[in-house]
């Protein structure tokens, strides 16, 4: 097979896998002294900033060779170039064992930093042999060899250990000899040079290859390639050092650490080039440095003491990232550092395919110039400041005055370009003056019209299954996360946390309370921003309060205030299912509508019953190892590792709203304004769905949020925990399997039953409580609950199912000079938004329901005064649902 204008596949992937092994290796190489250089620190008796600079020293000489490396290659090509090169870098390495003093070894590293250069030749070479469409993708893989710091990492603390770090050097050098041979052996030269020297044409002068460089965009990528690659290089050399300061481990377990930067930092770059050949590279860099960000930030704060003058006495804490956590942080960094590389490096052979060496090789240049200066100005500010993360809070600067400026010019693009839609443009400001692509983005639907036959069978159906299941993971997560409080408060006493019963009810239920507030709000977010970018947003959230609670229960002297904040967090999980919601109901024609938010619902709402399955078991163990921080102790000699309750989430959610963001779409048609929706306040049905939702998912979550402790206070002899998964797993799978019940016998009609069996149901569990002195049945006591549970279930889908019904009835009464198409409109537009805005309001039954039962106990003793009270709420939902609904001659029968 072949590609280009008939250059072979075999011969792509040849110049690709060679030029990725080589660069891999001189990557090695160029990153030896982050291991090699402690010892030698030890053996000279280096201070800080003296081993910043010896570190920094090979980062110099690769930065400032890049540049005429870049031209040489353009100019003599790659297969010569490349051999060169490295046999020079391997024979400087080697040389490195015969020094002794520090001005010799700062010699020594001048050569052995040749190997940095390696990159501009690459770049040069591997962009000849593939066509525009592609280059992203091909120098994306190339770039990866910066996973040869992670090999350094990862095999020469073991060495040096064993034999010294002049054995490190010696094979390093040997490798990298050994890979130039290969090279200059099996590698051809690169098309544009191969077709230049047969046509007996001269090569660019260096006149010419120096001239793009006049322009400001050049020096703009720069600045990004001096965060997304010199940082890059800068960590990789200081992270063993300050591993070792920071956190007291040894080499080896620092070098490994340091080697899951290394790791993300390199291997993710062939997938961020895939990523920016296909979304465009400014949705990429928008993602690095705004998450580069965040992460920065919370790398940045320092171990500190609080005290808080309160009224009745000081409270005093303290704040600090332990080891775990950082080794996470810093591999979410790497992660997105290596997605920015790729699309930095995305530009340079679209805009300048003729000068691919000079422009790489400066972008190369300043970029590796930030691993020479950053490490020394690391050293230089611990030295000064005495604070070892000034080495984040610098990059967190650089990040933001890199954002600043890219963002600055993209609103600049916009301003130039009033007459074209803003997703219309192009995809950075640096494509200007290129064809503007036709037509808005393709996560963007503008064709969607799922009540016709023909449509939804062609591609409708496969459109809208790949947003479901996209959207049920991402609000699974955001159950679990919402109800992880029901779980954790049941054992914080047992690791030491001094709280009374009332305060862990207020635990319990305070994630309820946020969560249905954020729902009124999230309610009407999906017509406003679009159901991908919301779902993106909303998901990614969730990492705030799971990580919060993995270093808040590390610590017994946590203050219960921090406890109060992470709970009302939480609660960004409860908001989600209200957009999730409205969301999904714009994909699925009224046929399949009920079937579908069944789906969405049911196997959303079974994260309540997976996190109560998922995080007793999780808590048990060392799920994480040394990053997930060290066990509490419990009082019979056990431990437990109440940290994984928050930490066990956190690699899901990363995965779900990346999912989200690159795998669904936005309905065009399905875009309004707040106002537009807030015709809903107006119809009474919306009030009266709230209260019979209330009813149903209220009393879902509710139970599901206090089940656990509830068992514990009443039946203080069992393990609740391990059964409370049960309660939610059943409501979860009745509410996914019955939706086609409401479909064929309508909604109206199996809400009326569910809610006389909930009466019944309640009126079971009272009879087994233990009152006046018995001791109850637990097993009778569960099973009338399960019975609840799956009564929830249904009802959840029956009232649902419910609300399209309603308003297909309702606008058309209300709206007469409405046509049968703008009709069909409103009635989607309402069904969504009352959908939404019902599940906000009935989410307070997970405020209310552990609330009352923490109310009840305090004031009578027990909780049954609590039940009693549901009991009676139930009977007016179902009066309600006669009278509207139900009966035969029912204002709106459904």
């Amino acid at each position: 097979m072949t590609t280009m204008s008939g250059i072979p596949r075999a011969d792509q992937t040849r110049a690709l896998s060679l030029s990725t092994i080589a660069f891999t290796l001189n990557f090695a190489v160029w990153t030896i002294f982050a291991i090699i250089g402690v010892q030698i620190k030890t053996q000279l008796g280096l201070n800080e900033t003296q081993f910043g600079i010896l570190v920094a020293t090979p980062v110099l000489t690769g930065s400032l060779t890049r540049l005429m490396l870049g031209i040489w290659t353009e100019q003599y090509g790659g297969r010569i170039v490349f051999p060169i090169q490295m046999l020079l870098a391997a024979t400087a390495t080697w040389l490195l064992t015969f020094a002794e003093s520090y001005p010799v070894f700062l010699l020594a590293a001048l050569g052995v930093g040749l190997a940095g250069g390696s990159f501009a030749v690459g770049v040069a070479y591997v962009s000849h042999w593939y066509p525009r469409e592609k280059q992203g993708t091909a120098l994306g893989i190339f770039g990866a060899g910066n996973v040869g710091a992670a090999v350094t990492k990862f095999g020469a603390p073991f060495i040096m250990v064993a034999f010294g770090w002049e054995a490190v050097a010696n094979i390093w050098a040997l490798g990298l000899a050994a890979i130039a041979v290969i090279f200059f052996v099996f590698a051809k030269d690169d098309p544009v040079f191969a077709a230049r020297r047969k046509s007996g044409a001269k090569p660019a002068t260096v006149r010419s290859q120096l001239e793009p460089l006049k322009n400001l965009q050049v020096w703009r990528f720069s600045l990004y390639y001096f965060f997304v690659f010199g940082a890059f290089v800068a960590l990789a050399l200081w992270l063993p050092h300050y591993l070792v300061d920071m956190y007291d481990v040894d080499i080896r377990t620092a070098g490994m650490a340091a080697a899951a930067f290394s790791l993300s930092a390199s291997v993710f770059r062939a997938y961020g080039g895939h990523l920016s050949d296909r979304f465009g590279a400014r949705a990429v860099m928008y993602w690095t440095f705004g998450f580069s960000l965040l992460l920065l930030f919370m790398l940045s704060y320092p171990p500190t003491s609080y005290t808080i003058h309160a009224v009745h006495g000081d409270i005093s804490f303290s704040t600090s990232m332990s080891f775990g956590p950082f080794v996470l942080m810093i591999f979410a960094l790497g992660f997105f550092m290596s997605l920015g590389k790729a699309a930095v490096y995305k530009h340079i052979p679209v805009y300048y395919p003729d000068n691919v060496g000079s422009v790489g090789g400066l972008v190369g240049m300043i970029g590796g110039l930030g691993g020479f200066v950053l490490p020394i100005l690391f050293g230089a500010l611990l030295d000064l400041t005495g604070v070892y993360t000034t080495c984040f809070v610098l990059l967190f600067g650089l990040v933001a005055v890199a954002l600043t400026w890219m963002h600055m010019a993209i609103r600049n693009m916009e301003r130039a370009h009033p007459e074209v839609a803003r997703d219309q443009l192009p995809q950075l400001p640096e494509f200007e003056g290129m064809t503007i692509p036709a037509g808005p983005s393709a996560a963007v639907l503008t064709e969607w019209e799922p009540e016709n036959p023909e449509f939804w069978e062609r591609k409708g159906k496969r459109i809208a299954t790949r947003n479901l299941w996209i959207s049920i993971p991402a609000l699974l997560l955001a159950f679990s996360v919402w109800m992880v409080w029901s779980v954790v408060v049941a054992k914080l006493p047992a690791i030491g946390f001094d709280f009374n019963q009332g305060q862990l009810f207020w635990l319990a239920a305070l994630p309820g309370l946020s969560g249905a507030t954020l729902r009124i709000f999230y309610s009407f977010m999906v017509p406003i921003f679009g159901g991908r970018l919301w779902t993106t947003l909303s998901t990614a959230s969730l990492l705030v309060p799971a990580m919060g609670i993995g270093y808040a229960v590390q610590d017994p002297e946590t203050p219960y205030l921090i406890f109060l904040v992470l709970a009302l967090l939480c609660g960004l999980g409860g908001g989600n299912f209200a957009s999730s919601m409205a969301n999904i109901s714009f994909f699925y024609p009224k046929a399949e509508k009920g079937h579908a938010l069944a789906l969405n619902a049911g196997l959303g709402n079974l994260g309540v019953s997976v996190m109560q399955f998922l995080v007793p078991l999780a808590i048990t163990m060392g799920v994480f190892g040394l990053m997930g921080g060290d066990p509490q102790p419990l009082a019979d000699g056990g431990e437990l590792w109440l940290q994984n309750a928050g930490f066990v989430w956190v690699p899901f959610i990363i995965l779900a709203t990346i999912a989200a963001f690159f795998g669904m779409n936005d309905i065009a048609s399905a875009k309004s304004s707040f106002a537009d929706q807030a015709v809903i306040f107006s119809r009474y049905h919306n009030w009266i769905m709230c209260i019979l939702y209330t009813g149903t998912f209220g009393s879902f979550i509710g139970y599901s949020a206090g089940f656990p402790l509830l068992m514990r206070t009443q039946f203080p002899d069992v393990n609740a925990l391990q059964f409370a998964f049960l309660g939610p797993l059943v409501g979860a799978l009745s509410r996914a399997g019955t939706g086609w019940v409401s479909d064929r016998f309508g909604g109206g009609r199996v809400t009326l039953w569910v809610f006389v069996g909930m009466i019944l149901a309640v009126f079971g569990v009272l009879q087994f409580l233990p009152l006046n002195g018995s001791g109850g049945n637990f097993w009778m006591f569960f099973a009338c609950f399960m019975a609840l549970f799956f009564l929830t279930g249904v009802g959840n889908a029956s009232t649902f199912q419910m609300i399209p019904v309603i308003m297909r009835r309702e606008v058309p009464r209300l709206m007469p000079k409405l046509d049968a198409a703008a009709a069909q409109k409103q009635v989607e537009r309402e069904s969504a938004a009352i959908i939404a805005f019902t599940s906000a309001i009935a989410a307070y039954g997970a405020f209310f329901i552990p609330k009352s039962y923490g109310t009840s106990i305090a004031m009578t003793g027990g909780p049954e005064a609590a039940l009693w009270g549901f009991g009676i709420f139930y009977a007016v939902c179902v009066a309600l649902t006669w009278y509207y609904y139900a009966r035969r001659n029912a204002p709106v029968p459904c």
